[in-house]
């Protein structure tokens, strides 16, 4: 099997939402954009994999650290993955400190569970896991402009906040709680353990601003991508729809149900990827 092959199979197995995202592009673009989902999936997954020693992760995010440094300097890396990502940052003039970020992003997790962060703690993390990936995906989308980034910083944030909000009662099980302290103690919600923070009948406002703040960068996203050109933006507009349209859900539903994972039926994944693959202009 071919190496670009053994990537598509990768990202195939992972089974996520952002692959229609993704089918939409041209192949010389879909195959980078796969290289690049499969990184993040690589260290992602050595930092969640609890069965290994954090000597044992520290050793293998250490190794991706040293395949970067290789590609930029123009040497053999040693991962399949890296191997994979030698043309797509060539082509499409990806940036080290991006990839360095998403590494950052998933050590913050590896380290023990974030727990009730400060505002400037979560949007660092927002920055890392999820823009960082939005700042190497509209290079990869082009043609690249200053305004890219400010989708990428924008539909980042916003996306992230979603996942957060949908996920915030699988991840107080973990003993995660992403949510702001800010926020929390502007409620009277004292300090305790995560799903004792969920369970508090104040939790609702707490959900409903942060959702708010998604909205608003939603919408700054949906400005900056109204100053591109509709075929670079096709992918992100998917994307946030898609995961706005998961915002809403959660949010008709008034916060009630934290133990059940919101998601979209099939035929309005596939309404989705038509209207913006193929109708919107």
């Amino acid at each position: 099997m071919s190496l670009e092959a053994q990537i598509e199979a990768k990202v195939k197995k992972a089974g996520t939402s952002f692959y229609w995202g993704m089918r939409m592009l041209e192949p010389k673009r879909r195959a980078a954009m796969y290289a690049v989902y499969a990184f993040c999936r690589d260290v992602d997954d050595i930092a969640d994999e609890e069965t290994l020693p954090i000597t044992e992760r520290q050793r293998q995010l250490q190794e991706w650290r040293d395949d970067l440094v290789r590609l930029y300097a123009g040497l053999e890396p040693t991962l399949m993955v890296a191997k994979a990502l030698v043309g797509p940052i060539r082509d499409y003039q990806l940036q080290q400190q991006d990839f360095d970020a998403v590494i950052d992003g998933v050590a913050m997790d590896m380290y023990g569970p974030i727990i009730r962060p400060d505002f400037a703690t979560l949007d660092l993390y927002c920055d890392r896991v999820a823009c960082a990936v939005g700042r190497l995906s509209v290079r990869v989308f082009g043609p690249w402009q200053p305004r890219s980034d400010d989708v990428a910083a924008s539909l980042g944030r916003a996306l992230q906040l979603t996942n957060i909000l949908r996920d915030v009662g699988e991840d107080s099980g973990l003993g995660r709680l992403y949510l702001p302290d800010e926020l929390l103690t502007a409620y009277g919600i004292p300090e305790g353990s995560p799903k004792a923070v969920i369970a508090h009948p104040l939790l609702p406002l707490v959900l409903r601003d942060l959702a708010a703040l998604a909205r608003r960068h939603y919408a700054m996203a949906a400005a900056a991508m109204s100053d591109l050109p509709t075929s670079s933006t096709r992918p992100s507009a998917l994307m946030g729809a898609t995961y706005k349209a998961i915002l809403d859900k959660l949010e008709s539903g008034q916060w009630q149900r934290l133990d059940t994972r919101v998601s979209l039926s099939r035929p309005l994944k596939l309404w989705y990827a038509i209207y913006y693959g193929f109708l919107r202009r």
